[in-house]
Parts: structure tokens; sequence; C-alpha cells
């Protein structure tokens, strides 16, 4: 049974929404727009379409992406539409406020690299309350079902063109510029979905499982699970022992399995997402040992 969401739940996701946008309102308007430099997709094409007819960039934002949305709507439900349709409603608005503001900085790398940080945290902040400002990537996902292209093929071939379409009225030069804001907007958004201080899931093969596992679980305050498994020449029953633990405990971990058996076997991998379980640590990274003093 579907539950519905809070009103809690939903005053939350609407402020992060709308840090979100006036973050990436706030990036184009003070690094990108006034620096002739561009983003992908419909606020791309915004952009080249506000400068060539000279009327409001809130105004092409808005309307360009209505057709999109119902797209949205037909593939990925009401939420979507809803948080998309409030997202973009409050860019078109936010953008036409920030255009009254003298722009930050006229240096063309600087406005490409702290203008691509600003919009992709923003970015990031919208995905991850099931928001979007582009209508490509729905198209995307609309095309992505019926040709055998992937979702990230599509946008880019989208972003080719659109980034072709900037140098042509801006210049080449400017076309490099956005797409050097393009890849730090996406690099950004990676950090803000997965986290800076990403989790790692560890395999390890042992015959001395059961001293691993307590040192896993008393000294890192790690969760275990133990798999049973089989060892393919020796069909030999094995231990198997997973978990999940942060990028900042990898070396510390290597250090008590291999402590423990210099023999053993060992699968990193890196974990995108983790819900769930004890993965997050309240561990301070350094330890300190007080000291009680004694007053004469």
């Amino acid at each position: 049974m579907e539950t519905k969401p809070s009103s809690l739940g939903i005053f939350k996701k609407a402020v992060l929404l709308i840090i979100g946008v006036v973050l990436v309102a706030f990036g184009l308007e003070q690094f990108l727009v006034p620096n002739k430099i561009i983003d992908g997709g419909i606020v791309g094409i915004s952009i080249i379409t506000s400068y060539l007819t000279n009327m409001p960039l809130g105004l092409f934002v808005f309307f360009f992406n209505l057709p999109f949305l119902y797209f949205g709507y037909k593939h990925l439900g009401k939420t979507f539409l809803f948080a998309s349709l409030f997202s973009i409603g409050l860019l078109a608005i936010m953008v036409s406020i920030f255009h009254h503001f003298p722009s930050v900085t006229e240096d063309l790398l600087l406005s490409s690299i702290f203008g691509g940080i600003i919009i992709g945290i923003g970015l990031g902040i919208i995905f991850r309350n099931n928001g979007s400002l582009d209508g490509t990537e729905i198209l995307a996902i609309a095309f992505s079902r019926k040709i055998s292209f992937s979702v990230g093929e599509v946008i880019m071939f989208f972003n080719i063109f659109i980034l072709g379409s900037a140098g042509v009225v801006f210049g080449w030069d400017r076309a490099m510029y956005s797409l050097i804001s393009y890849f730090i907007i996406f690099k950004t958004i990676d950090v803000v979905l997965d986290g800076i201080d990403e989790s790692k899931s560890v395999i390890i093969v042992s015959d001395y499982h059961n001293e691993l596992t307590t040192k896993i679980m008393t000294k890192l305050e790690r969760g275990v699970t133990l798999i049973e498994g089989q060892g393919g020449y020796t069909n030999e029953p094995k231990k198997i022992i997973f978990c999940v633990i942060t990028r900042l405990e990898l070396a510390e971990l290597k250090h008590l399995v291999f402590e423990t058996d210099p023999s053993a076997f060992i699968a990193i991998e890196n974990v995108h997402e983790v819900a769930g379980g004890k993965v997050k640590s309240n561990k301070p990274l350094f330890k300190f040992k007080q000291k009680k003093l004694l007053n004469d």
C-alpha cells in the first residue's frame, strides 16, 4: 500500500527545491549568462534564444520546458510533474530577479568553474528531491525506450548540438568555456548525489573469518554479513565476509585483514548509494587521550 508523504516531508522537499533553484539561477545570471557561457539542455537553448531576441531568459526557460512536462507526467508520474513544474516556474522568476544584479566576475575561466560548481550543487539538490529543470532529460527517457541508445547518449547528442549552436552564436571560445562548465556541472551533480565520503563494499575470503568478523565489528564498528561459499578448486566450504565501509576506513580495514591473515583475498567496489543498516559511523576521525588536571 502506497503511503502519502507527510506535510513535513512535503515542506522539507519544497524548501530544498527552492534552495536548489536559487543556486541554479544565481550561477546562471551571475556567472554564465553575462559572459555568454551556456549550460546544456533547454536552459542552453533558452540562453541562446534570449540573446538573439533580447527577451527575458525566464520566459523561454518556462515555456520551452512546458511541452516536455507532458512526457514527464506520462513516464515519471505526478510527483515528478509537480516538483518539476514548481522548480521550472521558480527558476523563471529567480533568473529574472538575479538579472538586475551585476555579475560576480568577468573572467571567463572563473565564471565557467564557479558557475558550474554552483549550478551543479543546485541541480544535485533538485534531483535528490525528484525534480528537474531540463526537458531534454525527459525527452531522452522517452526516446531511449524506443531506440537502441541510452538516456545518457541521447542527452549527449542534444547537448553537442546545443553547444555547437553556442559556437555559432557566441564564438567558439565561448563554446569551449561552455563545455568546461558543462563538465563541471555534471561532476558536481555526482558529488551531491553520491556524497564526498563515498562508501565501499568489501568482500573478504579468509579461513580466519571469525577473528576478522570480531575485529571489524569492534574496531571499525561496522555490521558484517557472512555468506556461505565454496572453494572452486578445493570444493571446501568457505565463509565469505561482506561489509560496507567508508572510503576513509579502507586503509584501516586492509591493515586488520592482512594483520590477521596475510593470505586473505579482498575484493573492493565503489557503492553509489547505501540505505539502511549501520553505514555511517559516529566515531571521530582522530582520538585524543584526555589527561586529568589536578589543582594544587
